[in-house]
């Protein structure tokens, strides 16, 4: 799923330690370009927060995966960004592998693949 929009505020980087190691994430605000715009709040997690260097005031095309869990009766969902284009240029971590782990559509379009993602 993909989201275009102004990146309106930058929050405060978060890290932590888990049972799987060290953690970090920023999270973003962007504002869609609509008749009635609405405000999206979406996380970055561990290196691509550097890799792609999210600037307040960027016109960007986020791509974004959406996950929900519950948690004590109530239901939580994120909004994880996997990739970002910027306004009139190439995207930025659509492609950390050197031009594998690619896939074909039928249009002949390549879409990169993240590790877990199904190219359906």
């Amino acid at each position: 799923m993909e989201i275009k929009g102004k990146i309106i505020e930058i929050l405060p980087e978060k890290s932590g330690q888990s049972a799987n190691g060290e953690w970090r994430k920023q999270e973003y605000v962007l504002e869609t370009e609509s008749s009635y715009p609405k405000k999206i709040c979406f996380m970055v997690w561990g290196d691509k927060i550097g890799e792609f260097n999210l600037k307040q005031g960027e016109n960007v095309e986020v791509s974004i995966d959406l996950e929900s869990r519950e948690y004590n009766g109530r239901w939580y969902t994120d909004v994880k960004a996997w990739r970002v284009n910027r306004e009139n240029s190439g995207s930025y971590g659509a492609d950390t592998s050197g031009g594998q782990d690619r896939i074909e559509t039928e249009n002949g379009t390549k879409l990169p693949l993240d590790d877990g993602d199904i190219p359906f």
